[in-house]
């Protein structure tokens, strides 16, 4: 049995004020070609179909437009849960019904833990929900963290398992240990987000949504998909891919990946803007990607992202290389014993602190003129 595993589409996703529905649109365009090149017997949405709970018009109709050819058009189930990021009740409407065409949608947790079963294998679909949430429906106080949570939805799952057949669960969580990026929203606070991995090993393998880089975690059996595209400068190297598994009768599976090349990439450039706005330069480059771009130049630049738009119209973010490192070294400024230094000692620790230029003679002798002024004149107070 065959089946892509995606997730975190985040369909009307707004990046430094650019609405990527185009991107998006172009990407999963190239997704239901995919698709119907593989012929996979599910494709699995593991989470965070839209970017917020009330998503534009234009993204419910590119997901509306998306699912119709995958699930009629190519006659594809579709295996999806809701996120963080969507609303459950909207995600479950009309669940009901789209059963009708192989199409299972959990917006919401139930208090049915009933299989998906697709070719031989079962999909226990877990959408996102708070351990307040979860605790009611279980009836159980003891559930506080997304841990117990988890714990006690599969813990459920388990008492229907079958174990002589390969079992997949479709989830959106923060498993302990993966890396996070800028884009992603925060769960929970004081670590109470997290989920261990070992909790999965009921499952042959979990399709899991959230964090937005395919190899977030380390592990053989508990896999993010990744997210749809690079939503953030964070994720500005990450691989983007579709996973696609083929799981055996035993539990067994293969995985490989395949990429999708985005309309616009998502990039870091960093240099001198003359060197950047030079022909031999940029013409090496993929001018219209989303750029951030650092520039190295000290000193007074005048109206510097205007004149780089010229050239690379979709720079998002402009930083000075200069101000990056300053504050570095503000944050890891720490202050020394008064009583073994001296005042000029102690202004020169805290200058090459503060900045990364030279305390040369000429500052030095500047400094020593003013501290000694100011000590004369303390002493005749």
């Amino acid at each position: 049995m065959k089946f892509i595993h995606t997730a975190d589409w985040h369909l009307g996703k707004l990046v430094h004020g650019i609405y990527m529905t185009d991107d998006q649109r172009h990407f999963l365009n190239e997704f239901v070609e995919l698709v119907a090149e593989e012929k996979p017997d599910a494709v699995v949405i593991a989470g965070d179909l839209y970017d917020r709970s009330v998503p534009p018009t234009d993204a419910i109709e590119l997901l509306n437009e998306v699912f119709y050819k995958i699930n009629i058009g190519l006659k594809t189930p579709i295996i999806a849960i809701g996120g963080n990021h969507d609303s459950a009740e909207r995600l479950s409407f009309g669940s009901s019904w789209y059963k009708h065409s192989q199409f299972f949608l959990s917006g919401k947790m139930g208090s049915s833990c009933e299989p998906v079963h697709i070719k031989g294998v079962n999909f226990f679909l877990v959408p996102y929900a708070e351990p307040g949430v979860v605790r009611q429906l279980l009836n159980d106080a003891s559930i506080i963290t997304h841990n117990d949570a988890m714990k006690a939805i599969i813990g459920k799952i388990e008492q229907n398992i079958n174990p002589n057949e390969p079992n997949v669960l479709v989830g959106h969580a923060f498993v302990l240990g993966g890396k996070t990026s800028e884009s992603e929203r925060t769960l929970s606070v004081g670590g109470s987000e997290c989920v261990n991995a070992e909790l999965f090993a009921p499952f042959s393998y979990t399709a899991l949504g959230h964090l937005h880089s395919p190899d977030a975690i380390n592990h053989n059996k508990v896999r993010y998909s990744g997210s749809l595209l690079k939503y953030s400068f964070s994720e500005a190297r990450q691989k983007k891919s579709i996973s696609i598994i083929e799981m055996k009768d035993n539990g067994q599976f293969e995985l490989r990946y395949r990429m999708i090349t985005p309309k616009k990439d998502m990039r870091e450039i960093e240099g001198y803007l003359d060197e950047l706005m030079d022909r031999s330069f940029y013409e090496k480059q993929a001018v219209n990607d989303y750029l951030k771009i650092i520039l190295h130049d000290e000193g007074a630049l005048i109206d510097p992202i205007n004149k780089l738009r010229q050239i690379y119209p979709n720079v998002l973010h402009l930083e000075r290389k200069q101000t990056m490192i300053d504050s570095r070294k503000k944050q890891s400024f720490s202050s020394s014993k008064v009583d073994k230094k001296s005042e000029l000692e102690l202004f020169k620790e805290f200058y090459e602190e503060m900045t990364s230029s030279e305390f040369t003679f000429e500052k030095k002798t500047v400094m020593t003129e003013v501290i000694e002024k100011a000590l004369k004149e303390e002493l005749m107070k």
